[in-house]
């Protein structure tokens, strides 16, 4: 969907991190001028070498800021040089009946399908590969499991291309040739966001079906995504901010569940979906995998699960059903990686913290244990009372009973008032002290060269483990989740 620079390593369209879910050989970067060019090339080389994505029979995908794509279960992760991510996870399929959409028909029927709103532009592949520069290497954002995500302008009112830097930045996403699953998510996000408006969703400006041609073109999201942000930048994204992105994308969520004119479930809620723009407000992106929520006595939809791994509820990839509380399952997900600094799914931390919802469950429960769960690159730089209140904010999200878990609207209440807590908690003199505890395990793992046992609690408050220190993330930029993957626009 709209893409953003920061996402994927070219600040542009946020694609650059577009890490998606299954496998993503992306480039991810910082955002930073030379180095998301840098990185942006190296991706091409490898896109190159792979025979991929920048010709129109492609099989690259893209991810992130444009649409983060998003993995089936089904798929099987083919990037596996990274420990990082996950592996897929094996497809759920409901025995009950259902009205899935995701039964394949032989031929699609394009008239039939594409229910499009007038507002939407129609593209010529022809503007858009002269708006891309031919898809040239220096103008690509990223790639997911969908296609492909390139840097282009066009003019303001209409699909003609214009000079790079000039009339309208967009990101083109263009689609995988893998069959009609691709032209499924290509389709769902046509008709979604074509009739979909909030300031918390990516818009898209237009569209170019052309013979075997797939394209989406969204609107330009300069500060990418929110993954690339919180793993894969060297600063780390202020407290305040991180609660004014979450408050922006439970709003989208919110629109979606209990404002639209009919319920939309998103179905693939995770930090590459969420894009920033030039003030970090939230707009979620990426619908290929969404789906119409239950309608009438119905008390869900049963679907074959797809999703992103880690962040799938476990009652969904359990059965099938899916409800709008999967995607509040979801939002607690991220909630926590954005309160701990820790992915979803990292199998670079020590056994006991490859699944991040498992292992901050204890701490959860414990409200006094909360300085546990935060990321430790925050420094204290928080809010005591609003950090207690996103994290037993995000115990309920995540709840093992889904008709527990909040509707979206309670969280945006819960959030709104977060972000003028000005209770820091580096002026408490019990962080303080933890801090000088924490500083002393560090030193003694330095200089004994090996990890010391964790020490006992101290007053009911955990001291840190010798585990949690603020030690730098993965390798892997991507290290992605994937669950199950929805296929992106590819060209």
């Amino acid at each position: 969907m709209g893409l953003a620079p920061e996402s994927i390593n070219v600040d542009s369209l946020g694609l650059r991190k577009l890490t998606d879910k299954t496998r993503k050989d992306d480039c991810d970067g910082d955002g930073d001028g030379d180095d998301d060019v840098t990185e942006t090339v190296g991706c091409w080389m490898k896109w190159r070498f792979l025979g991929s994505c920048l010709t129109p029979s492609s099989s690259s995908k893209i991810d992130g800021s444009v649409s983060g794509s998003s993995t089936q279960l089904a798929e099987e992760n083919k990037s596996s040089n990274d420990t990082s991510r996950d592996q897929p996870v094996a497809p759920v399929t409901s025995s009950s009946s259902s009205t899935d959409a995701e039964s394949t028909p032989s031929t699609p029927n394009i008239v039939e399908e594409l229910k499009i709103a007038s507002q939407l532009r129609k593209f010529a592949f022809t503007e858009l590969k002269s708006a891309t520069r031919s898809f040239r290497p220096d103008n690509l954002l990223g790639e997911g499991g969908f296609g492909c995500v390139f840097k282009g302008w066009i003019n303001e009112s209409g699909p003609a291309p214009v000079k790079p830097g000039s009339g309208l930045t967009v990101a083109v996403k263009t689609m995988n040739h893998d069959g009609l699953q691709g032209h499924k998510e290509w389709l769902a996000e046509v008709n979604y966001l074509g009739d979909l408006h909030h300031p918390n969703l990516v818009k898209l400006i237009g569209y170019c079906i052309e013979g075997d041609q797939r394209l989406l073109v969204y609107e330009f999201m300069p500060r990418g995504s929110l993954e690339n942000h919180l793993f894969r930048r060297s600063l780390p994204l202020p407290w305040s901010t991180r609660i004014k992105i979450a408050l922006g994308a439970a709003k989208g969520l919110a629109f979606l569940h209990e404002e639209a004119e009919r319920p939309v479930i998103y179905r693939d809620f995770k930090t590459s979906n969420i894009l920033l723009d030039e003030d970090y407000n939230a707009k979620l992106s990426d619908f290929g995998l969404a789906k119409d929520g239950p309608e009438g006595d119905k008390t869900h939809v049963s679907t074959r699960v797809m999703g992103t791994y880690g962040y799938a509820a476990p009652e969904y990839v359990m059965t099938g059903h899916l409800t709008s509380k999967s995607d509040v399952y979801s939002f607690g997900v991220v909630l926590l990686e954005m309160l701990t600094g820790r992915r979803s799914m990292d199998k670079t931390r020590p056994i006991g913290e490859h699944n991040l919802v498992e292992w901050a469950r204890p701490f959860l429960r414990e409200r006094r244990r909360f300085y546990r769960l935060m990321d430790p690159r925050l420094e204290g730089q928080f809010s005591i009372r609003g950090a207690q209140k996103a994290v037993q904010l995000a115990a309920h999200c995540l709840t093992r009973d889904a008709k527990a878990r909040p509707l979206m609207s309670e969280v945006v209440d819960i959030l709104n008032p977060l972000p003028d807590l000005k209770d820091m908690a580096y002026s408490s003199s019990y962080f303080q002290a933890l801090q000088a505890e924490r500083a002393n395990i560090n030193q003694a793992i330095k200089n004994s060269g090996r990890v010391q046992v964790a020490f006992p609690e101290r007053n009911g408050q955990p001291n840190p483990s010798p585990s949690t220190p603020n030690r730098p993330q993965a390798s892997s930029p991507y290290h992605q989740n994937h669950l199950y993957r929805s296929p992106k626009p590819k060209v």
